[in-house]
């Protein structure tokens, strides 16, 4: 077990990712919301006005800083320069949390280190967790705060030799325990993956199996939760969903997120819309029913 530092206190309730279109106007408004979450490589500029804008909200909300392009599951290692940004974007925001994906972006090509510049899914092996372990114990020792790790929305599979594949769920909370770092779970990348096994021909139902996935999870390990809209594409090239953020949360992840608040108890949630960006106002619908969802909750179920 890492020797990272306890878990800093944390807000409860809903947040939103924070965009340039409502840069201003959630300003202006001021509207309530437990926390405004934005992607960390879009402030590591020394000043400017993204960064003012950001130091600004902060005055009014706590802000979770969630990255992209750290490559946590890089065997390359962490990029020094990417990481010497982030912690003083840390140093200088102070946030409630920082996370990011269980990924791989950092790779040898043509003899020398490149970035993807994607999300790219890794094999749910040993090997690969002993990388993401040694990578999120060296950010973590950096960062002096523990990391929240999300799981990813993956359109590519390993077929791995090795007898260790787990499943995800599990591989992902033996890197919690192995690191003391949390997991951040996207309920809406549970279903877009569920959705995509399914049109490959797995014979569980997508419900069932994201509902499965959770269970596995213990409540303790779970930082907080992401919800987003997806997309379903069927044309001349076949048939895929793909994770977007360009809509509104579907019914079946709404009925996913009221399963993980029974099965984890109340946990910060964040609503992400990244493309087609709508009214303000038609997010904040968004984060009145994630509210909902958790007032439902028992007295017994919010506290688990």
């Amino acid at each position: 077990m890492s020797s990272t530092p306890p878990l800093q206190a944390t807000v409860s309730g809903t947040g939103l990712g924070w965009r340039h279109p409502h840069y201003a106007e959630l300003l202006e408004r001021q509207p309530a919301l437990a926390f405004l979450e934005v992607h960390s490589e879009n402030f590591f500029a020394d000043g400017g006005a993204a960064l003012a804008v950001l130091e600004r909200g902060r005055q009014d909300y706590p802000i979770s800083l969630h990255g992209v392009g750290l490559s946590l599951g890089s065997a390359l290692g962490l990029d020094d320069w990417h990481l010497d940004q982030l912690d003083r974007l840390v140093r200088r925001i102070d946030p409630i949390r920082v996370s990011d994906h269980a990924c791989f972006a950092r790779a040898h090509w043509r003899g020398a280190p490149h970035h993807a510049a994607d999300l790219l899914p890794l094999p749910h092996t040993r090997e690969a967790q002993d990388v993401m372990v040694r990578n999120i114990e060296r950010a973590q020792e950096r960062l002096r705060r523990p990391l929240a790790l999300e799981n990813l929305s993956a359109y590519l599979h390993w077929q791995s030799p090795a007898d260790d594949s787990q499943d995800e769920a599990d591989w992902l909370v033996g890197i919690a325990r192995r690191t003391g770092c949390q997991l951040l779970v996207d309920v809406n990348n549970l279903y877009v993956n569920a959705r995509n096994a399914q049109l490959r021909g797995a014979a569980i139902a997508p419900l069932a199996a994201c509902r499965a996935w959770i269970d596995r999870v213990p409540a303790n390990l779970v930082a907080e939760i992401h919800l987003a809209g997806h997309q379903h594409v069927h044309d001349a090239h076949g048939e895929i969903v793909v994770d977007d953020h360009g809509s509104r949360v579907c019914p079946e992840v709404w009925q996913l997120h009221a399963h993980a608040l029974q099965r984890w108890g109340a946990r910060p949630t964040l609503i992400e819309w990244d493309t087609d960006i709508p009214a303000l106002d038609v997010l904040l619908t968004e984060v009145a029913q994630a509210e909902n969802q958790a007032r439902a909750l028992t007295p017994t179920e919010a506290l688990a």
